[in-house]
Formats: C-alpha cells, sequence, structure tokens
C-alpha cells in the first residue's frame, strides 16, 4: 500500500494559500524551534518544531500539536503552515512538529520524539500563550498513529521522568491502529519499507499498535475518517473504535462521506470548515 505522494498536497495548498496570503497578520509565528538536543554518538539532528500564536488572547489558550503524516518515511512540518495560522486565527495556539523518518528510525524513535515535542509544549508553551495543562495531540495518517501511540503509551513519558500531559487526542484519517494485524495479514517481504518501520517482530508489531494499549484513565478521543479512504485504514478503525466501546460507549467518532485519504487533511485549507469548531469544541469540553 503506497500513500499520494505529499507534494502533490503541497501544490494544492501552495495555489490556494497564494490566493489569501494577507489573512494571517493576527498570528505570530516561531519557527525551527530546537526540542531535542544532538546525539553524539550517534550525530542525529536535533528535531524541531514551528509555534503559531494569536497575537491577541484574554486568557492561555488551548494547544493543538499537530504530527505530519508521510507513511512514516517522508513528510514535512513545514507543508503544514495553512493549519497552524487558520487554527492560531481560532485563538488555538498550534504547535507542528517534525520527527525522524524510516528507514534511519523506526516507530519507537519516532514516538520518543513526539513525547520530547509534547514535554517541550508543557514546559514552553507558557511563554507563547498556551496553557501547558491544555494540551492536545492529532496527527494525519502516520502521524495519527504516533499521536495515538503516545497518547496510550504512558511508557513513553515514563523513561522521560514525567507523566503523561496529553489532555485529549485528535485523530484524522490515522494509520496503523492495528498494525499487528495488518502486518500479519499482509506477510510482506524482508526488503518492504514497513518492516524497516516496524520490525520483522510480530511483539513490536503488537507494541506499536493503538489498539493494544487502550485502558481506563486514558486520554479522551476525537477520531474522524474518510469513507473513501484506504480500505486497510477503514478495517483498523472499525476494530480500533469496537474495542474503544469497551472503555468509552459512545466515543466521538466521525465518517465523512466521500472523503479520500489526502482530502482528509487538505479539507483544512479552508477556513470555514467545519471540523475546525468540532475539534475547539472538544478542546473546550476537556
Amino acid at each position: 500500500m503506497k500513500f499520494v505522494s505529499f507534494p502533490i498536497l503541497l501544490l494544492e495548498v501552495m495555489l490556494l494559500l497564494g490566493l489569501s496570503g494577507c489573512a494571517f497578520k493576527t498570528v505570530e509565528r516561531s519557527k525551527n524551534l530546537k526540542y531535542t538536543g544532538t546525539d553524539l554518538a550517534s550525530k542525529k539532528e536535533r528535531r524541531t518544531l514551528n509555534v503559531f500564536a494569536p497575537k491577541k488572547s484574554s486568557s492561555p489558550s488551548n494547544v493543538f500539536l499537530f504530527i505530519h503524516g508521510g507513511n512514516w518515511n517522508s513528510g514535512h512540518k513545514g507543508l503544514y503552515n495553512f493549519l497552524g495560522n487558520r487554527m492560531a486565527r481560532k485563538e488555538v495556539v498550534v504547535v507542528i512538529i517534525d520527527y525522524p523518518l524510516s528507514p534511519e528510525a523506526n516507530y519507537n524513535d519516532m514516538a520518543i520524539a513526539v513525547a520530547k515535542a509534547v514535554l517541550w509544549a508543557k514546559d514552553n508553551i507558557e511563554g507563547y500563550g498556551g496553557n501547558p495543562e491544555k494540551i492536545f495531540v492529532s496527527g494525519h495518517s502516520a502521524g495519527g498513529h504516533l499521536a495515538s501511540l503516545v497518547s496510550l503509551r504512558n511508557e513513553y513519558f515514563d523513561t522521560l521522568g514525567t507523566s503523561n500531559p496529553i489532555r485529549g487526542t485528535i485523530l484524522i484519517d490515522a494509520a496503523g491502529l492495528d498494525m499487528h494485524g495488518y502486518l500479519s495479514e499482509k506477510k510482506f517481504s524482508e526488503k518492504h519499507s514497513y518492516l524497516k518501520t516496524f520490525t520483522r517482530n510480530p511483539e513490536e508489531w503488537k507494541a506499536a499498535s493503538p489498539l493494544c494499549h487502550l485502558h481506563v484513565g486514558m486520554p479522551p478521543m476525537l477520531i474522524f475518517l474518510g469513507e473513501r479512504t484506504y480500505p486497510w485504514i477503514i478495517k483498523g478503525h472499525e476494530k480500533f473504535v469496537a474495542a474503544l466501546r469497551k472503555f468509552e460507549p459512545n466515543p466521538r467518532y466521525h465518517i465523512l462521506k466521500h472523503r479520500k485519504h489526502v482530502p482528509m487533511i487538505s479539507q483544512f485549507v479552508k477556513s470555514r470548515n467545519p471540523r475546525y469548531q468540532e475539534i475547539i469544541a472538544f478542546m473546550n469540553e476537556h
């Protein structure tokens, strides 16, 4: 299974933003802030994030930390400036992160980076007008997988010496919710990119599957699925939501009619997209 190339999405976004380039004067942007240190042993570079904040706010704002998609091996935070700008104009402080990609990193490396980004927000976001007690994580596609995994597996924060600070989780056509079931069924060759990301060990596939980590007291979730997205993503959501109902009888689960995978995120180019208000209402509720 291959996803649509994200440069296509970038082209679409650039064309649309070209029609409204002066619309973001009320937003403060801080780019390429470092949230990890350099690992001298492996010579891995520091990871960075962008912050978009409303210029004027009467009280600390909800924080929306977004994790990009790209099949775990591509994508970049800069593709999603439109999301940061639009949400900041709606009185939300937005953090959009980069994270290590496959094949140089596996899913666990990526999840650790996400946890560090969340902790950075916890420690620093007040300086940008955000409320450190109201951090919500979100992601599209592979980013949705990482958002849900880090939300559900408190071990990622335990290793950083802190409790899980995530207030809620917003999934946008998340991939990989049941990675164990998918990889067990597909039986990919050893050279497949997913086996570089998730290893060849079925026990690791379970560890990488948010489905396997649902528990009492987990952060509440708001879940969006495209009706016409990839079949394996639909199947993963069906299993995930069925299991989620054991803990939350009425999950916030919305299937968007006629939506394919990439349009599930490109819909946010439109500032009046109703998903914005649904997300903000969810954050305000929690």
